[in-house]
């Protein structure tokens, strides 16, 4: 496969098969009309022309795979394709990994961890919670493992999800090992299922976008709700700890200007909000170093971070 990064003005694409991100019918100066196309694969994305309605070959839409013959030229110092044949692919003649960006670490191996961590827990009522939706339910297990934890700004990538779920149980286990006042079982709890709710305010791949629910609801009250949802029907699970669990999750983006219902109470919750937050802003510094010019040392301005973003040392190797 020519992946997106790799093409060059005046290659000749010869039956690649891409994502159809977006596709457009338009009307040129002229008053042809011609179809514009955004085309993606896991290093980047393409603008792609098709001047000649006859080069398409068979119907396709949007989120399609399609195959491409195409020459690569430039537009306003943009490469696009200019596409000389283009029809749907069918399912079993691509690897979807190959489209959507990945983590790059082992999916199978986080996951192990996420269940030793889960055996660790003491307290049964969190224990069967976690163990519930964590282990027996496979289909949560399955889109949980694929997920992405955002449209954009950090993990927005296939298993970006579990990968920042973990980061975040990480930081909670070295919080509650460091002050022994922290109710470990209830923290590792609320890490787990704090940003469950992305599982339905994010549509999964290709599109990664907001659902109805996540732009209605958002992903603090869907996730409360699964696991509130769970917690009355298991029956026996404890009043105080039930609440003090529910409010971390509630509580995890730390101020209401940030879409939490409450601001942290417990210590567990303000470990959890810290926890998030510093996972987050690391990750999303991270994804901004990897971009760009290697060679430019100071990245501009960055509004996230309200600070002119520097390379340094260890990020320029």
């Amino acid at each position: 496969m020519k992946y997106i990064q790799d093409l060059r003005e005046g290659d000749i694409i010869r039956n690649e098969i891409y994502l159809c991100k977006t596709k457009q019918t338009l009307t040129g100066k002229s008053g042809k009309n011609y179809v514009s196309l955004i085309l993606q694969d896991k290093t980047g994305t393409i603008d792609g022309k098709i001047w000649d309605f006859n080069n398409e070959i068979e119907q396709y839409e949007a989120m399609d795979f399609v195959h491409i013959d195409a020459r690569v030229t430039s537009f306003q110092d943009a490469l696009q394709l200019n596409i000389s044949r283009i029809y749907k692919s069918r399912e079993g003649e691509y690897y979807p990994e190959d489209y959507f960006p990945t983590t790059n670490k082992n999916v199978e191996e986080m996951y192990r961890e996420i269940k030793n961590i889960i055996v660790a827990i003491k307290e049964p009522n969190l224990k069967a919670l976690a163990e519930h939706f964590f282990i027996n339910d496979t289909e949560f297990v399955k889109a949980f493992k694929k997920h992405s934890a955002a449209k954009s700004v950090h993990h927005g990538f296939m298993g970006g999800l579990l990968e920042h779920t973990l980061s975040v149980v990480r930081l909670c286990e070295y919080f509650s090992s460091t002050y022994p006042i922290i109710n470990r079982d209830l923290l590792i709890t609320a890490a787990l299922f704090h940003d469950i709710g992305k599982m339905e305010e994010l549509s999964s791949f290709p599109e990664n976008d907001y659902t109805d629910d996540g732009q209605l609801l958002g992903h603090i009250f869907i996730g409360t709700n699964k696991v509130s949802n769970y917690i009355n029907k298991a029956g026996k699970f404890p009043a105080k700890l039930a609440n003090e669990l529910l409010h971390c999750i509630l509580a995890h983006h730390g101020e209401l200007e940030y879409g939490s219902p409450k601001k942290p109470a417990t210590i567990e919750a303000m470990a959890l909000h810290h926890a998030d937050n510093a996972d987050a802003k690391l990750q999303t510094m991270t994804e901004l170093l990897s971009s760009g010019d290697p060679k430019i040392e100071w990245m501009g301005y960055q509004r996230m971070f309200e600070s002119n973003i520097m390379r340094s040392t260890k990020s320029k190797e």
